[in-house]
């Protein structure tokens, strides 16, 4: 069924782009970088709501549950790249977050713009993971009307879940703002190309995805400053990204840390604790767990 979406601000027409097919191609692209400005000073404009989801995150986490975003379009397919990237940059399991992309992994590769018509399906989804209470479920919907998105978090919630809505319209104007837990809504505006919410709207979506894993990674001892020391070596890039790590840290020539990671079994976390504190491998992976997997405890500082 077709529902008129007019009033929603990110279906506004904008009329600072309203001449922008008469334009040459630096004066386009000039319009559409002042517009992306406005994605960054919105998400500045909701950080406290987006503590509060890191918050719920980072619970979720150490009680063994998972934070799983849901999504359709643009909104689910970043909710997806930010949950892949998880694992390579954290060394997390890839379960613990989880990118729902209504349409299925195809819809990845070739919109499926029915796909997000169906709240049961979105709910069936959820079922389908059996999320619980320990879980946290992320309904991402710029325009904040996506049924495949509303299903979603209303099992959740049914469920016990945590919820977060993450969307760029007034929570006024979305009435499942008043059913979850934490609303997060930068307010971008009317898009450059009206409706194309892949513009602003998926900018400060991103953004904020981004914030919540890696606040919620950098609380759970996974960086050791602003060093990724959770990292696990799978692919040569990574590999030298660890080498460095520990040259930076331990001192050692670029050589040596190759052989020390290598006796760590990739893992620069476990490396770091090895050489720092004098141990071998398993020593060193029970001083982790005896330090909740923060490195700073690990090495007694």
């Amino acid at each position: 069924m077709s529902v008129d979406r007019s009033r929603l601000l990110t279906e506004s027409v904008n009329p600072r782009t309203a001449d922008i097919d008469t334009l040459e191609p630096r004066a386009i692209l000039d319009r559409i970088h002042t517009e992306d400005l406005q994605a960054v000073t919105a998400v500045g404009e909701v950080l406290d709501q987006v503590a509060a989801a890191v918050e719920r995150v980072v619970r979720a986490f150490r009680e063994g549950g998972r934070l799983i975003y849901v999504g359709a379009g643009t909104s689910g397919r970043l909710g997806v790249l930010d949950a892949v990237e998880c694992p390579p940059t954290f060394g997390t399991d890839p379960s613990l977050v989880q990118g729902v992309l209504a349409g299925g992994p195809e819809a990845m590769w070739r919109a499926r713009e029915g796909a997000e018509d169906s709240p049961d399906d979105g709910g069936a989804a959820i079922a389908e993971r059996d999320v619980g209470p320990r879980d946290v479920v992320m309904g991402i919907a710029a325009g904040s009307t996506t049924p495949f998105v509303l299903g979603a978090l209303r099992e959740a919630i049914r469920r016990n879940a945590g919820t977060v809505f993450l969307t760029c319209v007034p929570p006024a104007d979305a009435p499942i703002a008043r059913e979850v837990d934490v609303v997060i809504a930068p307010l971008t505006g009317p898009e450059v190309i009206a409706g194309s919410t892949r513009l602003k709207a998926g900018t400060a979506t991103k953004l904020v995805l981004n914030m919540v894993t890696t606040a919620a990674m950098v609380r759970l001892g996974k960086t050791y400053g602003n060093l990724m020391v959770d990292l696990q070596v799978t692919a040569a890039k990574l590999e030298d990204r660890g080498r460095r790590i520990l040259r930076h840290l331990l001192g050692v020539d670029y050589d040596e840390a190759g052989a020390l990671l290598a006796e760590a079994g990739g893992r620069v976390k476990t490396a770091l604790v090895m050489r720092r504190r004098g141990v071998g491998r398993e020593e060193a992976e029970r001083l982790l767990i005896e330090a909740d997997g923060f490195l700073r405890k690990a090495w007694g500082e």
